[in-house]
């Protein structure tokens, strides 16, 4: 039994949803996709009292408080914050701080893994299923929604993302994202999502988006990953103010786009926006080429993440793996 446990779990973009349930449908569907560089770092040890340290403490005490009984342990826990995802800004942050907390403590306590069930008992995964899935594991992920609240959305698809390719990152550090009641009542309030619009989607997804990836053609998955965050950017626009939630963001990602960037769009309700380059030289040519320094706005430039939580036991670290899973070239893991 190992006396700390430390776990590494990648942010997440969410590049949009297939379909938003109404009168004649029930299930959202979204697409998205796991980052290298945002990421939450936290370590988890016994203690003789339960103690957090460093960002996130209120929300790390409530897993804590949550998760003691629902996996019947005793005793307390200390718990050491090196790195978080920023808070409320689009990266799938609490979905992923739920999950660390609770893998760690499983792992610590020699408990088998059961990252869904325990991400439905965290409150997690009531829309997107991206958070969840890029926990378990890497690459452009396409989940088809759930049809009972005590399920996580189903993921149909997983594609490994070229390794080449990158993501132009764009924060806005002053701004928030619609999160908690507030989202509740935007979807409560918005209008029914057109037929024809998830039908649109859907296609851009399942007959550009993920070919363009396999091919690695980014010409075609960066124009389609921007028509789908069009026509959702239109449809939430009456509750966030705007296509993008943030000015300042949105006119970053207009200079990026006129310098060559693709794929440009708003990660779930935002702030953060992103564009796409098809390497790292292309990357840094266009955010020097956009001269975004008066935007008031921070870039980043990450890669794709084409693997899940990262544990470590000791000294010794292992990528998270589930054993009845399967690797993205199909093949049953050992």
């Amino acid at each position: 039994m190992s006396d700390s446990v430390s776990i590494q779990v990648p942010g997440r973009l969410h590049l949009g949803f297939l379909d938003i349930p109404g009168k004649d449908s029930s299930r959202f569907g979204s697409i998205g996709l796991p980052l290298d560089g945002i990421s939450t770092r936290l370590e988890v040890s016994k203690a003789a009292e339960t103690s957090v340290h460093g960002d996130e403490s209120a929300r790390i005490f409530a897993h804590l408080a949550a998760l003691r009984p629902h996996l019947d342990l005793a005793g307390h826990h200390q718990v050491t914050v090196f790195e978080t995802i920023p808070a409320h800004a689009g990266l799938g942050s609490g979905t992923q701080l739920a999950l660390a907390v609770s893998a760690a403590l499983r792992t610590l306590h020699d408990l088998p893994f059961h990252v869904r069930d325990d991400a439905t008992f965290l409150g997690r995964g009531a829309r997107s299923g991206i958070g969840i899935a890029a926990f378990e594991e890497g690459g452009l992920i396409l989940d088809a929604g759930k049809t009972k609240d005590d399920l996580t959305p189903t993921v149909v698809s997983r594609i490994p993302f070229p390794s080449e390719w990158r993501i132009i990152l764009v924060l806005d550090g002053h701004a928030e994202g619609i999160h908690g009641d507030a989202e509740i009542k935007a979807f409560r309030t918005l209008p029914p999502f057109p037929a024809e619009s998830s039908a649109s989607i859907c296609r851009h997804a399942l007959m550009e988006i993920m070919p363009a990836v396999i091919e690695k053609d980014i010409e075609t998955f960066g124009n389609a990953v921007t028509s789908i965050q069009q026509k959702l950017g239109d449809y939430f626009s009456p509750a966030q103010g705007g296509r993008f939630t943030s000015r300042a963001v949105e006119e970053a990602l207009l200079r990026l786009g006129e310098c060559g960037a693709v794929g440009i769009g708003q990660s779930s309700w935002g702030p953060t926006g992103f564009a796409f380059a098809e390497s790292q030289a292309a990357a840094e040519r266009i955010v020097a080429a956009a001269a975004l320094e008066d935007t008031g706005t921070t870039i980043r430039i990450v890669a794709a993440r084409n693997q899940g939580a990262l544990i470590t036991r000791r000294t010794e670290p292992v990528e998270f793996k589930l054993e009845y899973r399967k690797t993205l070239s199909g093949k049953a893991r050992q």
